[in-house]
Formats: C-alpha cells, sequence, structure tokens
C-alpha cells in the first residue's frame, strides 16, 4: 500500500509563516545558499518579467519549499535582510489596522502571482517600533513547507528596544500573547499548538510533554535589544561549526558564536549584508535520555 501523503503545513492567523531575502545579487545568492544549505531553486516568474523570485526547496518540489531569494521591490533602500512573513486570515483588514497600532503600512495589499494562480496577497509594515514586516494571505503558497530540519527555517526573534511596546502592537494585531510561565521572550498564539497536532505534528504533545503545555502554542520569540528594532532569522544546521566554515569559505563573516542549553548558534552576515543565524539543536544529555527511554531516538 502506497503511503499517505503528507497533509500540507498551514499557517494561522498570527503565525509567522515564510521568510525570503531581497538583494540585487540573486544568482549569487542562490550559488552561496545552494551550497550552504543544499537548496534547488524554482523560479517563480517568467522570463523577461521585471525582478526575479526564486523559490528554494530542499528536492526542487513545492512539497518541501523552505525560502527565496528575490530581486528588491520598489522602493529599495539598499539594505539587505532576510524578511519574515506574518500570517493573516484578511490581509486587507489586518492591515488597516497597523496604522492604529502606531506602525505604517510601507506597500498596500496586492495579489502575489498570475489571476488564477495567486500566491497569495501580500502587504509590507513597519511595527510601531520600525521593524519592517510582511503580512500574507495565503493562495496557493501556504508557506514553508519543510521547518527546524538542518537546511531550514527554524524561527524568527523580533529583536526590540522595548518587548511590551511590541506585543502592544502585535498583541491586538494577530492574537500574540505572553505566558510567564514559557520564559523571557516567547510569543504565542493560542491554539496553534493544537492545530500542529491536527495537521502536520500529531505527536507534538508526546515530544513536549516536559514542557508547559502553551509552549505548543509559540511561535516567535520577541527579545529585548539594543538599536533599531528588526526580525532575526535562524535556519536549523546539522552542524554549527562546520556550516559556520562552509559560509565563511563562501564569503560569509561569522560576527559571533553562542553555546546554548539547547543549542549551538553562529551568527553570520552573508556576502551580500544579510545577517542570519545557523542555530544546531543540541539538547542536554537528560532529554535525550529520555528520548531513549520513551525509544523515540
Amino acid at each position: 500500500m502506497a503511503d499517505t501523503p503528507a497533509p500540507p503545513r498551514t499557517y494561522p492567523h498570527g503565525v509567522p509563516c515564510w521568510v525570503d531575502l531581497e538583494t540585487e545579487s540573486v544568482d549569487a545568492a542562490l550559488a552561496f545558499y545552494g551550497g550552504l544549505f543544499g537548496w534547488r531553486f524554482t523560479e517563480m516568474l517568467p522570463a523577461g518579467a521585471p525582478g526575479r523570485y526564486a523559490v528554494a526547496s530542499l528536492d526542487g518540489t513545492s512539497a518541501t519549499s523552505v525560502a527565496a531569494v528575490a530581486t528588491p521591490a520598489a522602493g529599495f533602500d539598499g539594505e539587505v535582510a532576510w524578511h519574515t512573513y506574518l500570517a493573516v486570515d484578511d490581509v486587507d483588514d489586518a492591515a488597516a489596522r497597523v496604522e492604529g497600532l502606531g506602525g505604517f503600512v510601507s506597500s498596500v495589499p496586492e495579489d502575489v502571482g498570475p489571476p488564477g494562480q495567486r500566491a497569495g496577497r501580500m502587504a509590507r509594515i513597519v511595527d510601531a517600533q520600525g521593524a519592517p514586516g510582511r503580512l500574507w494571505q495565503a493562495g496557493t503558497r501556504l508557506g514553508a513547507q519543510v521547518v527546524n530540519a538542518p537546511g531550514t527555517w527554524n524561527f524568527s526573534n523580533l529583536i526590540t528596544p522595548d518587548v511590551d511596546a511590541a506585543l502592544r502592537f502585535y498583541g491586538p494585531l494577530l492574537g500574540w500573547e505572553r505566558s510567564d510561565d514559557l520564559g523571557a521572550g516567547m510569543a504565542r498564539v493560542p491554539g496553534y499548538g493544537d492545530h500542529l497536532a491536527r495537521t502536520v505534528d500529531p505527536r507534538i504533545r508526546e515530544r513536549q510533554e516536559f514542557v508547559p503545555p502553551a509552549f505548543a502554542d509559540v511561535v516567535a520569540g520577541v527579545l529585548p535589544g539594543d538599536g533599531p528594532a528588526h526580525w532575526s532569522v535562524a535556519f536549523a544546521v546539522a552542524d554549527r561549526d562546520a556550516s559556520a566554515a562552509t559560509a565563511q569559505r563562501a564569503g560569509a563573516t561569522v560576527l559571533r558564536t553562542e553555546d546554548g542549553e539547547w543549542s549551538k548558534e553562529a551568527t553570520i552576515r552573508d556576502p551580500f549584508g544579510a545577517e542570519l543565524v545557523l542555530a544546531q539543536f543540541d539538547p542536554p544529555e537528560s532529554y535525550l535520555e529520555g528520548e531513549r527511554e520513551a525509544g523515540r531516538a
């Protein structure tokens, strides 16, 4: 009997769903990230179109899509960065609420993709503290289909000088809540864990039996930091040091490394100026012992 195809990964309102990089050096970026993460790319715009949008995947199919590399949109200010997309049920309604919460809409909602094959509807926003982001109402592009595995998007953190002010913006806009028992900087969308259990991750509660139940609802980090507010995007890797060395040989700069209780991370700046985090899952031995005893490792 053939295996039942896995359901597509979908993203409820308020959950970060996609990441992309805008750069003038698309070909060079495809070579760099293809070498770093093993990505394969599919050009989504027809030849001769103004601009490019290359969707990255693990095997060349939409079922393993992970991110994208694109030419900059109109009004590009020269700052190359990885951008985080935030899923919303109705992008026009969400964009209309941004200004009242202290932010502004830098590009009005517009359809992405050809008629009849609409990838989605998007608006670019800047939050109340100056962090650029994107609102995404999914069409055919539901969001990243593989996450947390080596070579895929792992997590997005909002770095902000005022965590409380950030939550006053994203709470009403996206339904984010903060729970003190989850530790500092964890924003959650109530019910997201149940959504994962019903769809792509039926064992999530079993795997997370040692943490508070609300941890399954965590969707992003909201962390204090100096300087302008911005999104930091992390990608999972099997070996932080090996991946950092590969990036460095390809022209990236390793800015810093950090060994935490659950991960090893390296923050790098790619050859085009964008910063990103390489994150290796490195749990404590007590966790691994529990997984072995439960027959999950």
